[in-house]
């Protein structure tokens, strides 16, 4: 039988994945060891550098986690970059489990302080008009960034250097464009009623379309309490038609091509100028619709863009990879190998574990399931890494 002493646990990445997966195991499994590696210098990942830092009530769970980074059973390791300073065979020889994390984009990752992209410097002067590329939370997120007054971002622990370029800003109208239709949107009811509140801020949206959809679902929409929610707001926001600034939503397009000035000089850099779309249709029954090009394509003028169309885990050397699902193969956290087959020791929780949706509770409650599947191994006295030799 494993001594419950001698059980340590490697986890990489030091977002709320992480942070939840050693709570739950040290509260679970209270002689548990917990040694946490992260490339940056400091920890919590998404809640410190994914946030609008407009949003501070979201923040709030690293009172959580710095109840865990006081535990004397945990041990944080900064300034270690898997892969290159640590790899899976570095661990082995001294953890009986290992999981890992994905990061935030990098725009969001500018504007709240991630060293990384501290000198991304995006161009908020080159025009009055910006383009997102997505339907997602993070989309508005960035939306609601750019047109909430500066003096109002200042009451948040948003960076100074961010604030300094927003204050310069130009931008006065946000287009937000997905490849599906209103009723597939991505973002949450709380973070869209957020945006109809923007006070000084219109609002367009195709309302045609919007009631063509309403029509035609009504049964899947009734049958869906979050959705109803989510088209009662949208359908409330076309009222919103008196602001300096606004923010629409264009549905139905899918990114093409990026169209860049032509200076003539091949040695200036090359400038957006414009996108080109795919103008798509809804095929499939309701509840699971598709994007279907029409054939037709249409440009966009632009000069400021951001891709924000989701995120896709990188393989991890040492692991199996599912490259079309950008996931870990697993079952509740349990790493499997090429064959199917459960991977002594190695488990995974966040978006390496079910790809990149949901918000922080999900993540919260994904880990935890994690952590209940390493508690249960012990428990029943499953082979670990520290039992195996290769």
């Amino acid at each position: 039988m494993l001594q419950a002493a001698s059980f340590r646990l490697a986890i990489v990445g030091s977002g709320p994945a992480g942070f939840y997966t050693a709570y739950h195991m040290l509260k679970e499994h209270p002689s548990s060891l917990v040694d946490m590696y992260e490339a940056l210098p400091i920890p919590f990942g998404l809640v410190r550098y994914g946030v609008a830092p407009d949003h501070p009530e979201v923040k709030n769970v690293q009172n959580r986690f710095d109840e865990v980074a006081r535990d004397s059973r945990f041990t944080f390791i900064g300034n270690v970059k898997f892969s290159k300073e640590l790899n899976i065979a570095d661990l082995k020889s001294h953890y009986d489990a290992i999981r890992n994390v994905f990061s935030a984009r990098a725009f969001v990752g500018w504007y709240n302080g991630l060293p990384q992209h501290r000198d991304l410097r995006p161009d908020l002067m080159c025009s009055d008009n910006a383009t997102i590329i997505g339907h997602g939370n993070v989309a508005l997120d960035i939306a609601r960034i750019l047109l909430t007054d500066v003096d109002k971002l200042r009451k948040t622990d948003i960076t100074e250097y961010a604030l300094e370029y927003l204050r310069k800003s130009r931008i006065r109208n946000v287009t937000l464009i997905g490849r599906r239709g209103p009723l597939q949107v991505s973002f949450t009811a709380k973070e869209l009623r957020e945006m109809m509140h923007l006070p000084n801020i219109r609002f367009h949206i195709n309302n045609e379309l919007v009631k063509k959809e309403l029509s035609a679902n009504t049964e899947l929409i009734s049958q869906n309490r979050p959705l109803k929610r989510l088209m009662q707001i949208l359908e409330s926001g076309t009222s919103n038609t008196i602001g300096e600034k606004s923010w629409s939503l264009k549905f139905l397009r899918s990114p093409a091509e990026f169209i860049t000035s032509d200076t003539g000089d091949p040695s200036q850099t090359k400038f957006i100028k414009a996108v080109k779309f795919h103008v798509n249709k809804l095929e499939g029954p309701p509840g699971n619709r598709i994007a279907v090009p029409t054939g037709i394509m249409e440009e966009i003028e632009t000069s400021l863009v951001f891709k924000s169309v989701g995120y896709k885990s990188t393989p991890v050397e040492g692991l199996p990879f599912d490259e079309q699902k950008g996931v870990v193969p697993n079952v509740k956290g349990k790493v499997l190998d090429k064959n199917g087959n459960e991977l002594p020791g190695f488990y995974v929780s966040g978006w390496l574990k079910r790809g990149p949706q949901g918000i922080i509770s999900t993540t919260m409650y994904d880990a935890f399931e994690t952590a209940e599947i390493i508690v249960s191994d012990i428990q029943q006295n499953k082979p670990m890494l520290s039992d195996t030799t290769d």
